[in-house]
């Protein structure tokens, strides 16, 4: 109102109205800065970013958990600011070392994020973040130390399930999701990026291998369905084929639609039906 803005004006098109005291320019409701800065102008003193709001500020993919676009802040117990449509708050201490300041912005560490998802996200996402913390170079010596002080908070039993499994050489969350499923399931643990050669060429370098066996399989996400990709695809797998390898390929469609048929023709291409 002091700067002349109508109830008018904010009825406009182009405005939305985020929660009950709170609107945005249309064009900027997609930016996850702008949502966070229009969340932060009612936060109480001490509020954190954290959860799946700390994890896109650390540019961590969280599979499995849909487009959730509200603002995850960690408040101190006993503040009583509330969840709104914009915002999910957190009633937890996050003591200053589990902090850092990313973009100006004061967001949970990488550890404690890691703990905090591991409360609202299922296992198989947890992993996909984990195998992409362990990239970054994170100790993987580090995780039972962050379960340990998180003794008595919510996830932990999910966060010791999966921290002795993250692999460094994941291609994808997607694969991750894959491989935990492969994994609660009983199947060997496969050979992640496993290079193929026959008498000395090379004939690629696979997702997801056990090579005892000769079974491989790959997971095609959305870059598979570009021609150039498709036909190099189709190319390598001939090649594979003819050098004895069983190729298995599935897609997010398989993986998130029909898991028990994935779980069934793997074990079959193992021999372990």
């Amino acid at each position: 109102m002091a700067a002349g803005v109508s109830d008018w004006q904010l009825r406009h098109r182009e405005v939305v109205r985020s929660s009950r005291d709170t609107y945005l320019p249309r064009a900027g409701v997609d930016e996850l800065r702008q949502r966070i800065d229009a969340v932060l102008l009612g936060a109480p003193p001490g509020a954190v970013l954290s959860h799946l709001t700390a994890a896109a500020l650390w540019r961590f993919e969280v599979p499995l958990v849909g487009d959730d676009r509200r603002v995850h802040l960690s408040v101190p117990p006993g503040s009583r600011v509330r969840s709104r449509a914009d915002r999910v708050v957190h009633a937890s201490p996050v003591p200053g070392p589990e902090t850092r300041r990313l973009h100006g912005l004061l967001v949970t560490s990488a550890s404690r994020t890691w703990m905090d998802l591991a409360a609202v996200v299922p296992p198989a996402a947890l992993l996909a973040v984990t195998d992409q913390m362990l990239a970054r170079r994170f100790p993987a010596d580090e995780f039972p130390a962050v379960v340990a002080r998180a003794r008595g908070r919510r996830g932990v039993a999910t966060a010791r399930a999966v921290m002795s499994l993250g692999d460094p050489l994941a291609g994808s969350p997607m694969e991750s999701v894959l491989r935990w499923i492969l994994l609660e399931a009983g199947l060997p643990c496969p050979v992640l990026q496993h290079v193929i050669r026959a008498r000395g060429r090379f004939l690629g370098q696979v997702d997801m291998a056990w090579p005892d066996r000769r079974v491989l399989v790959e997971f095609d996400g959305e870059v598979h369905r570009e021609r150039r990709v498709f036909v190099d695809d189709v190319r390598r797998q001939n090649g594979l084929v003819l050098a004895g390898w069983t190729v298995l390929r599935f897609t997010s469609a398989d993986v998130l639609g029909r898991p028990q048929h994935v779980l069934a023709t793997i074990r079959a291409a193992l021999g372990l039906a």
